[in-house]
Protein backbone atom coordinates (compact mmCIF):
# COMPACT_ATOMS: atom_id res chain seq x y z
CA UNK A 1 0.00 0.00 0.00
CA UNK A 2 1.09 3.40 -1.01
CA UNK A 3 1.01 6.36 1.60
CA UNK A 4 -1.75 8.51 1.40
CA UNK A 5 -1.32 11.67 -0.58
CA UNK A 6 -0.51 15.13 1.35
CA UNK A 7 -3.45 17.52 1.84
CA UNK A 8 -3.52 20.13 -0.87
CA UNK A 9 -2.94 23.65 0.25
CA UNK A 10 -5.91 25.03 -1.67
CA UNK A 11 -8.58 23.18 0.80
CA UNK A 12 -7.54 25.69 3.41
CA UNK A 13 -10.17 28.50 3.04
CA UNK A 14 -7.29 31.26 4.03
CA UNK A 15 -5.25 30.13 1.37
CA UNK A 16 -8.14 30.60 -1.20
CA UNK A 17 -9.23 34.13 0.28
CA UNK A 18 -5.78 34.85 -0.26
CA UNK A 19 -5.50 33.56 -3.64
CA UNK A 20 -8.70 35.76 -4.76
CA UNK A 21 -7.67 38.91 -3.02
CA UNK A 22 -4.38 39.06 -4.94
CA UNK A 23 -5.77 38.02 -8.28
CA UNK A 24 -8.10 40.89 -7.78
CA UNK A 25 -5.31 43.16 -6.69
CA UNK A 26 -3.28 42.58 -9.61
CA UNK A 27 -6.20 42.61 -12.18
CA UNK A 28 -6.86 46.70 -10.47
CA UNK A 29 -3.41 47.39 -11.23
CA UNK A 30 -3.17 46.21 -14.66
CA UNK A 31 -6.50 47.90 -15.65
CA UNK A 32 -5.48 51.12 -13.98
CA UNK A 33 -1.82 51.37 -15.84
CA UNK A 34 -3.92 50.54 -19.26
CA UNK A 35 -6.21 53.19 -18.53
CA UNK A 36 -3.58 56.06 -17.54
CA UNK A 37 -0.11 54.90 -18.42
CA UNK A 38 -1.17 53.58 -21.84
CA UNK A 39 1.35 55.27 -24.44
CA UNK A 40 3.21 58.43 -22.89
CA UNK A 41 2.24 62.34 -24.06
CA UNK A 42 4.71 64.41 -25.40
CA UNK A 43 3.48 67.90 -25.74
CA UNK A 44 4.30 69.35 -29.60
CA UNK A 45 7.84 71.44 -29.35
CA UNK A 46 8.45 70.17 -26.30
CA UNK A 47 12.17 69.69 -26.83
CA UNK A 48 12.70 72.93 -28.22
CA UNK A 49 10.78 74.97 -25.70
CA UNK A 50 13.11 73.22 -23.30
CA UNK A 51 16.38 73.91 -25.20
CA UNK A 52 14.64 77.47 -24.96
CA UNK A 53 14.57 77.51 -21.51
CA UNK A 54 17.63 75.89 -20.66
CA UNK A 55 19.96 77.16 -23.22
CA UNK A 56 18.60 80.93 -23.74
CA UNK A 57 19.83 84.04 -23.23
CA UNK A 58 18.91 85.34 -19.94
CA UNK A 59 16.75 88.68 -20.00
CA UNK A 60 18.44 91.33 -17.63
CA UNK A 61 16.26 92.48 -15.16
CA UNK A 62 15.27 95.90 -15.79
CA UNK A 63 16.52 98.08 -12.25
CA UNK A 64 13.78 100.49 -10.83
CA UNK A 65 14.75 104.05 -9.67
CA UNK A 66 13.74 103.02 -5.49
CA UNK A 67 15.93 99.92 -5.36
CA UNK A 68 19.23 99.94 -4.46
CA UNK A 69 22.14 98.40 -6.32
CA UNK A 70 25.29 96.32 -5.01
CA UNK A 71 28.32 97.94 -4.26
Amino acid sequence: MSPPAPPSPWRIPLVREIAVILLLKLAILLVIKALWFGAPTVPEHGSTRVGAHLLGSAQPKSLSLNEESPR
